[in-house]
């Protein structure tokens, strides 16, 4: 969807450049460089010459993405977005594909369980996690539209489950609620979006009432949306395909300290450590980010909340 997305934005953004550390076929780029080969460039596996040739495509007014893996994109060519895409402000959009435990069977040397946290300590960037291929085409098109650095982090799998079935509106650094109910409030980004939905609809069955909010935007954050939860729900969860430091739960938490008072935080992601190789579903069955484990994980904590409940 991606590539899908670069493609139909590519028609209205003449100042559209692609480039790639030799991931095009990963990233969904066929179509593009079939369409526009003078618009794409594989700088080959070197993702800190990726940034710095972006950078200076950038300064020359081109609108770039630039994409790899999410670990390489964000551990590997760190510095180089810290000075180019941060502290100089290119207008670069670096694409983070198979964040998360997505790719599986290739293990931790290519799992991006870090990169959130890395990328929100980078003053001046903007960081997303789309929840579905609906979101990753509105994430394009507003990226392309944002006058400066961002890191979009793709999470998720080959048929990621559908979130948004109809059209609706997209703004960077503003929550999508997505169900209401008073109880515990679900906050959620990339690919357990949709796995807080139905985890939602499984607590509903035992009498608790979730909220669900899509927080694509980690950076920044849609405190006033958190602050209306914080004022509602007896108990926040925020859950993330993403280490337990550093991302999602760790932006939330950080604006909650400062109020003078907030409902319990339990923070659901994966643990600061390294894990396991194997297929996708059976990895988030594994750490706990299924549906019906992340309801029973829920529920548990609610009730020791809310003994009558």
């Amino acid at each position: 969807m991606f590539g899908q997305a670069i493609l139909a934005l590519a028609e209205s953004c003449p100042e559209l450049l692609v480039l790639s550390a030799d991931l095009g076929n990963s990233s969904g780029l066929d179509r593009f460089k079939q369409t526009y080969p003078e618009r794409y460039l594989n700088v080959g596996i070197a993702e800190q010459n990726l940034i710095g040739v972006a950078g200076g495509l950038a300064k020359e007014g081109f609108t770039v993405f630039a994409t790899s893996f999410a670990p390489f994109i964000t551990m590997r060519a760190a510095e180089q977005i810290r000075m180019n895409l941060g502290y100089m402000g290119f207008n670069v959009k670096a694409v983070g594909i198979g964040s998360g435990l997505g790719m599986g069977f290739l293990g931790n040397s290519h799992y991006g369980l870090e990169d959130a946290a890395i990328m929100r300590s980078i003053p001046n960037l903007t960081v997303v996690s789309p929840a579905d291929c609906g979101a990753i085409a509105k994430t394009v098109f507003a990226a392309a539209s944002h006058a400066g650095p961002m890191y979009i982090r793709l999470t998720g799998a080959p048929n990621t489950p559908i979130v948004y079935r109809e059209d609706f509106p997209f703004q960077l650094g503003r929550a999508i609620p997505l169900r209401e109910g008073g109880d515990v409030a679900l906050v959620a980004c990339g690919s357990m979006v949709h796995a807080a939905l139905t985890a939602a609809d499984l607590l509903a069955q035992e009498g608790i009432a979730c909220s669900v909010t899509d927080m694509h935007t980690l950076k920044p954050l849609d405190t006033a949306h958190l602050d209306h939860l914080a004022g509602s729900a007896r108990l926040l969860v925020t859950i993330e395909e993403h280490s337990r430091i550093g991302g999602l739960g760790s932006a939330v938490a950080e604006h909650l300290c400062a109020m003078d008072a907030h409902p319990p935080l339990l923070p659901i992601a994966l643990p600061d450590a390294f894990g396991k190789s194997g297929e996708y579903a059976f990895l988030l069955d594994h750490y706990g980010l299924t549906p019906g484990k992340l309801a029973d994980r829920i529920g548990e904590r609610y009730r020791r909340l809310v003994p009558a409940a």
